[in-house]
């Protein structure tokens, strides 16, 4: 998918301001988080699952062919993805299982590959190689399965599986939920209940998301006080499971119409999405935004001017550029705390960002887990994404009021949105 498309995006991408009056309207791709959660549980369970809006792009491109490599049919027909059930452990006893750029591939299925019985080979493009998995691997191997090496604390390696023990078990909670969230969907396959205590957990709305989907799928999960989650034996089954638009990919849209205009996301509902993101229509209320949740999907209104604030993103980490990308146009000081992970991301996200803003003229102050960004009036600049799709996205955002902003390596977007920007052209041309 990456190499598509950066047939169709050659260099590097200007992007135009918006025209005055800005009022569009956009549909955008299911989301990344939803489907690939969707595609594992899909993919243990009895019987035949259908999966309506799945995203396709690369890093769920990447969770398809893991699946394949570890037995289970997938297979896309039109618009939908039809998944044939393991009915428990994935069927194959040695694999070779490459998850390119796609942490929730390397997390999730070398999880669900634990519960298994077999020899699993996994690697992973650079960018996912310095991407630390240790705890992950360090709870797999409490829980009965072998790694070579020994100490193997990211990709490649090799997993030795002879099954989940269950029992109790403690993680640290404060590298990534998606830990969390490979344990507990593997865990309805282990030979007793687990019961999972989490120190420190960040990004809690994925955890919750992901409880939610094990349920849709016919789990029981139990969420104890205190972080402490039980998951008992059980089996997932088949289903037909609608896939709703990314509230990460919507993020950049909603700051869109914070910094130009108005933007309604079609399809995505503030009360009732399984996606914690939703959570960053809060802060964009609170700087001064109008937002209202009609039937046929969010619509943002930006104001005059918009405020300064400090807020906490520690449950909202993924939006957390979108916000940094249109600080510079408040009227205060933007300081985001809470953020300490995002520096194990696809980069690190903070010096990322201050790179960037420095490029454009805005003055940044940063510390391990907080960044703080002053208003300015940004000059347009080239922005290095780091290869992070994020990035360019965020800044496409702020080059709606900055003219003459250019993404360097444009096709990285093709990681979660390769369409992204064939719909960010109507916010340039003011219409949608």
């Amino acid at each position: 998918m990456r190499a598509m498309n950066a047939d169709r995006i050659r260099g590097p991408r200007s992007i135009r301001p918006a025209q005055p009056g800005l009022d569009a309207r956009v549909l955008v791709p299911g989301s990344k988080s939803v489907t690939n959660r969707a595609l594992l549980l899909a993919g243990l369970a009895a019987g035949e699952s259908v999966l309506r809006g799945a995203l396709e792009a690369g890093d769920t491109d990447a969770f398809t062919a893991g699946l394949r490599s570890l037995g289970v049919a997938v297979e896309r027909r039109g618009g939908d993805v039809h998944v044939a059930g393991a009915g428990g452990r994935f069927p194959a006893a040695e694999a070779a299982v490459f998850c390119a750029e796609a942490g929730t591939a390397a997390r999730f299925l070398l999880a669900a590959a634990a519960a298994g019985d077999g020899v699993y080979r996994f690697d992973a493009a650079p960018q996912l190689r310095r991407r630390p998995l240790g705890q992950l691997l360090d709870a797999l191997r409490a829980q009965g399965g072998r790694t070579e090496p020994d100490d193997a604390a990211a990709l490649p390696l090799t997993l030795a599986a002879a099954g989940l023990a269950g029992g109790s078990l403690r993680l640290p909670g404060d590298t990534s939920s998606q830990f969390v969230s490979a344990l507990l969907m593997a865990a309805p396959l282990g030979r007793a209940p687990l019961d999972l205590h989490v120190d420190g957990l960040v990004s809690r709305p994925y955890v919750t998301m992901t409880l939610r989907m094990m349920e849709q799928f016919g789990a029981a999960p139990r969420a104890l006080a205190g972080d402490r989650f039980v998951v008992t034996p059980s089996s997932y089954t088949g289903c037909e499971y609608d896939v709703e638009p990314d509230a990460s990919t919507a993020s950049y849209f909603f700051a869109a119409a914070a910094v130009a205009g108005r933007v309604q996301v079609l399809g995505l509902h503030r009360a009732h999405a399984l996606q914690g993101d939703v959570a960053f229509l809060d802060v964009l209320e609170a700087m001064g935004c109008t937002v209202e949740d009609e039937p046929e999907g969010v619509r943002v209104a930006g104001p005059a001017a918009l405020a300064g604030l400090i807020v906490d993103m520690t449950d909202i980490p993924d939006t957390f550029m979108t916000l940094a990308a249109i600080a510079p146009l408040a009227t205060s000081p933007v300081t985001v705390t809470g953020i300490g992970n995002v520096r194990l991301k696809e980069s690190d996200r903070i010096a990322a960002m201050e790179q960037n803003l420095g490029r454009t003229g805005v003055k940044t102050e940063s510390g391990p887990d907080w960044l703080r960004i002053y208003p300015a009036s940004p000059r347009g600049a080239t922005v290095d994404p780091h290869d992070d799709h994020r990035i360019a996205m965020a800044f496409s955002v702020l080059g709606l009021r900055a003219p003459g902003m250019v993404i360097d390596d444009p096709a990285c977007v093709a990681k979660t949105c390769p369409t992204f920007f064939d719909l960010w052209s109507a916010l340039e041309q003011g219409t949608g």
